[in-house]
């Protein structure tokens, strides 16, 4: 890679890291995790550095290789062990007080999420995707990310306790 390249890379891969980091996190609920995909992700990036376009393709890519790792990562067998009681991920979040414990009950619930639904919640609310640019980092259709984004709110309301909201 040229010395300008390089440098372009290294300038993107600053300003990046903390939102792929912040993406993994909220799909994967666990910093380690989290770090490490962003991590993947920004290797991905710099491997087609050259390649890849650099306007807005270069940041819907990294999504793309963030959300990939996350999803490649939860695939492995020894992810699969859990150290918790099964029977947590059943419960529903309590309603709590303050702007710490609301993050924390939105994490908690959305690690309940199956994969899909969870990605596209987050690509779409927590990084101000719209469909279509989710649609593109998944690689599904603009359908496919509406009701799974759908589905997953609906399950948000659940289990955070909040009814559904009315058509009026």
């Amino acid at each position: 890679m040229r010395a300008r390249d390089d440098a372009e890379f290294t300038e993107f891969a600053a300003t990046m890291i903390r939102p792929l980091r912040r993406t993994a996190f909220l799909m994967c609920g666990d910093w380690h995790r989290a770090e490490d995909a962003a991590q993947d992700a920004l290797v991905k990036v710099y491997r087609r550095w050259n390649r890849i376009e650099r306007r807005e393709g270069v940041r819907s890519y990294a999504h793309r290789a963030v959300v990939t790792s996350v999803l490649d990562q939860s695939r492995k067998p020894w992810r699969r062990e859990r150290l918790n009681d099964p029977d947590d991920a059943a419960l529903v979040v309590p309603d709590v007080g303050g702007p710490v414990d609301n993050r924390l009950m939105v994490v908690k619930a959305l690690a309940q999420l199956p994969p899909s639904q969870r990605a596209c919640v987050v690509l779409r609310y927590y990084n101000d995707l719209s469909v279509d640019e989710t649609a593109d980092v998944l690689g599904i259709s603009a359908g496919g990310v509406k009701s799974q984004t759908s589905r997953g709110l609906d399950r948000l309301r659940q289990l955070i306790g909040h009814p559904e909201r009315s058509a009026s």
